[in-house]
């Protein structure tokens, strides 16, 4: 069948957004662990090679998070006029007096679900960089149990996840990589603590000289931070891991703000919306080496990651298996897949010929929600620097996600869409 292009189209936030106050929770399936994982004495501290990145004057933060016409997102084949002016109005959060007791339950505002122990609320989220190549590291250990998960383009055809973890604990996460500029978003938006394996020297100066200095995570030497080296016998760059578990009495041994933050909740609701599309496979294109698909399962109502095992240069057809997590044994799935269209750029020549992008995830841009089998054209909105994205549909009402795990893939904001019957595509592209 020839592909045919998507008949959504997208239009500005035309008005403020309406309040809501209805909140809808299930519960969550409890964390799973391995009891075989001994620590290693130390973990290494080299950093992986990384083309020349900007210096420290040069944060994505410089730009103010209220709209601009240069910021205006621009979704191919879709133009949209940008409405400068127009404010964001969030809903409050009310607690129904007739049902104190269900709504006295602690719910986990980054999955709308109970976590899988109360008490892990009470301290601060934690963000880990994973690592998705070389090919030989799959399968990863402890994405299953992420509460929320980002998918970006680094460099060379390749992407890394950066999972966030708050209402689960794992004993095993990784293999743990080094960080990117645009890490700092997830680590912000979450109010996380930042777990990564080093950086370039210019990223992790900038990093340090900030004011997220005391949220860095990064290898040392023993077990505080608890990073330990994997069984594999492969290179020790590919091979570290770290521990959620241990964290806590290690954070508390440095003395660093482990408390409970204030993270404003998503909308959740377990009711599908009305108005959606109906899609079995969501395919997502980052390159020749780097391409996955999620496919609905109607019975879990999840939707289930398959990932590339093979490139597709000199015509080859794609090859497919199921992502799985090496500490749960399970698929990673996820309740809601989230396709965000964002700018990509360079902030100078150097990072041009080393294709070094600034993900800019400021200000708001053009989304697809994807859950329980159907698609919503949708807008994304940065509205504050450390809160989680507010998710709106093309009319600026909130976008109820299914409770559960949220996996946003972020592609470039001129990226191209379209659908092939129940499949739809979306090849990243940058200017």
């Amino acid at each position: 069948m020839s592909p045919r292009r998507s008949s959504l189209k997208f239009y500005p936030l035309g008005f403020p957004v309406p309040v809501f106050t209805v909140l809808a929770f299930v519960l969550l399936t409890s964390c799973a662990s391995r009891s075989d994982l001994k620590p290693a004495a130390a973990i290494a501290s080299e950093s992986t090679p990384t083309p020349f990145q900007p210096g420290v004057y040069d944060s994505p933060f410089n730009a103010p998070l209220s709209p601009s016409p240069a910021d205006a997102a621009t979704f191919t084949p879709y133009p949209t006029v940008y409405v400068q002016g127009v404010p964001l109005v969030l809903p409050d959060v009310a607690t129904p007096s007739g049902n104190a007791d269900f709504y006295s339950l602690k719910i986990n505002p980054i999955t709308g679900n109970p976590p899988s122990d109360p008490a892990l609320l009470e301290r601060r989220p934690i963000a880990i960089k994973v690592a998705n190549y070389p090919r030989y590291i799959r399968p990863q250990s402890g994405l299953t149990l992420a509460d929320a998960v980002f998918e970006y383009y680094i460099e060379s055809l390749l992407t890394r996840f950066i999972a966030v973890y708050y209402g689960n604990d794992a004993q095993q996460v990784g293999p743990v990589r080094s960080g990117r500029y645009f890490d700092e978003h997830v680590m912000r938006m979450y109010r996380a603590f930042y777990v990564f394996k080093y950086a370039d020297p210019r990223e992790y100066t900038y990093f340090k000289g900030g004011d997220i200095v005391d949220l860095l995570v990064v290898p040392g030497f023993g077990a505080c931070p608890p990073f330990f080296s994997g069984k594999r016998k492969i290179e020790s760059y590919n091979n570290a891991y770290f521990n959620t578990i241990e964290w806590k009495n290690c954070a508390a041994a440095k003395g660093l703000d482990n408390s409970q933050q204030t993270l404003r909740s998503g909308f959740f609701s377990p009711d599908t919306p009305a108005g959606g599309s109906v899609v079995s496979r969501i395919f997502t294109r980052y390159s020749v080496d780097d391409y996955n698909y999620w496919e609905y399962d109607p019975g879990s109502g999840r939707y289930l990651r398959f990932q590339e095992t093979d490139d597709t240069r000199n015509n080859k057809p794609e090859k497919y298996a199921p992502l799985m997590d090496d500490l749960t044994k399970q698929q990673v799935a996820a309740d809601n897949v989230v396709e965000l269209f964002v700018s990509h750029t360079f902030a100078n020549q150097f990072e041009q010929q080393d294709e070094v992008y600034r993900i800019n995830l400021v200000n708001s841009g053009n989304a697809f929600v994807f859950r329980n089998g159907f698609a919503f054209p949708a807008r994304w909105v940065r509205t504050d620097l450390d809160q989680p994205l507010f998710l709106s549909t093309l009319a600026g009402a909130p976008i109820y996600l299914k409770p559960g795990v949220t996996f946003y893939q972020v592609i470039g904001e001129t990226s191209s869409d379209w659908a092939d019957g129940l499949d739809w595509h979306f090849d990243f592209r940058t200017p």
